[in-house]
């Protein structure tokens, strides 16, 4: 009896030895998680405003823009064709720079929505429509820049076809 006494006492050991690894397993897989949870908040938190940078960045773009595309029809007016192409090219670039802070918006975006798809909190969700906001703003505003990237181009279009200098 007493050998079968011993058997169960080793045995009772030996499971108290396994929960208490078992726990210690627990305690580094918990912090290990407990940090990861932080450093993704933190990288959806970096990417909605990134994407909110972004989309200023292509709003003010699309200003720039505007303001390029009034001084090439002011200067296609005033028949002077070099302003005028000059400010048609700084329409295009601003364009392209409206372009450039809309594909960054959409890539801050996904940096967000990938945060969110692993870590089911409401402030990454938060973060992530943000960010898919501020592209599709950012997307606008590159559309409309182009628009009047174009219609700057085409005044001084004009303006050389009817031989104003």
């Amino acid at each position: 009896m007493n050998d079968d006494i011993e058997k169960i006492y080793a045995k009772l050991v030996a499971h108290e030895t396994e929960i208490i690894n078992l726990r210690k397993g627990y305690m580094i897989v918990s912090e290990r998680y407990t940090k990861a949870l932080a450093s993704l908040k933190e990288l959806t938190s970096s990417a909605a405003e990134a994407a909110k940078k972004a989309c200023l960045a292509a709003e003010h773009a699309k200003g720039a823009t505007e303001r390029c595309a009034n001084a090439a029809r002011e200067a296609a007016s005033q028949s002077v064709i070099a302003a005028a192409e000059a400010a048609a090219e700084a329409a295009k670039f601003s364009a392209e720079a409206a372009i450039q802070a809309a594909a960054a918006a959409s890539s801050a975006a996904a940096a967000a929505a990938a945060a969110v798809a692993h870590q089911a909190e409401a402030s990454s969700l938060q973060a992530s429509a943000e960010a898919a906001s501020a592209t599709k703003r950012a997307a606008e505003a590159a559309a409309e820049a182009v628009k009047l990237a174009n219609l700057a181009s085409d005044s001084a279009n004009s303006l050389r076809s009817s031989g104003k200098s």
